[in-house]
């Protein structure tokens, strides 16, 4: 049994659908999220700026005794992963693999299809691992540099008409190209799920990335004896680089529930 907390950060707020996954999956377990609001988005920055806030992020994050840390980022997962792991030696996982293990799995043509940041997608990490486990496979991608600062303004209803109008301008080509499973590729993105899943019709497979990494954080946890043997429901400390004002009611929409733990602005870099 290991009582130390998990960590989990994201350039933003994005992060937080994967953290509802892990609370639902692990309630015992107490959690330290980090949202970098000051610097979101990351998916429009070079590799190296990426790489570089990403090492501070999880150097903010070891300053508190963690069992694990969740990269709820998928800019950071496809470009800074290697990185990170060759720096650092506390359990880091990303949202790339579990992700791609399920779109695989779930993809009956071979057909799948990808969204999400710039740098997500002209990292070609997605792509790569898609076809590491089935070199058969056709992969659609386009970037939705949009998404996110839609999502971290309240932009998110499937009857938004600009939420409407910008899903079809970006889904269009893998709507076309048929694909049947899509890798929401960006954790901001689950938010928009309904307006996706409406444009791109039934039988279409909406892969939660952030979801898919909170599954297999807590299969390891498990498998290393590492869980918490507390009975009572776990904490959540939250931290943001930016003013924590309008957090908690932008947060509570992404955690579908009120935000409980504290919020306090730190800096880091």
């Amino acid at each position: 049994m290991d009582q130390r907390a998990i960590g989990v950060f994201d350039s933003g707020l994005g992060g937080l659908t994967a953290l509802r996954e892990l609370i639902a999956l692990l309630p015992h377990e107490h959690i330290i999220y980090f949202g970098d609001t000051a610097r979101v988005p990351y998916g429009t920055r070079s590799r190296e700026t990426i790489i570089n806030y990403a090492r501070q992020d999880v150097s903010f994050l070891r300053s508190f005794d963690l069992k694990a840390i969740l990269i709820a980022c998928g800019t950071v997962s496809t470009t800074a992963m290697e990185t990170l792991e060759a720096e650092f030696s506390t359990p880091l996982f990303g949202v790339v693999e579990p992700a791609v293990a399920q779109a695989v799995a779930a993809s009956v043509s071979g057909c799948i299809g990808l969204i999400g940041t710039p740098a997500t997608v002209g990292s070609g990490a997605f792509e790569r691992a898609i076809l590491a486990h089935n070199s058969t496979a056709h992969v659609t991608s386009a970037a939705c540099p949009l998404f996110v600062p839609l999502v971290e303004n309240g932009r998110y209803e499937p009857d938004d008409k600009v939420v409407e109008l910008v899903v079809a301008e970006y889904l269009q080509p893998l709507k076309a190209a048929g694909v049947d499973t899509l890798v929401l590729g960006c954790t901001h993105y689950p938010l928009l799920a309904e307006a996706i899943a409406a444009y791109m019709g039934e039988g279409v497979r909406l892969i939660n990335t952030g979801a898919a990494a909170a599954q297999a954080l807590a299969g390891f946890l498990r498998e290393g004896d590492a869980l918490s043997d507390a009975t009572a429901r776990g904490e959540q400390k939250f931290y943001v680089s930016d003013s924590p004002e309008g957090f908690e009611r932008l947060a509570s929409i992404f955690l579908h529930t009120d935000v409980c733990g504290e919020v306090a602005q730190v800096t880091v870099g």
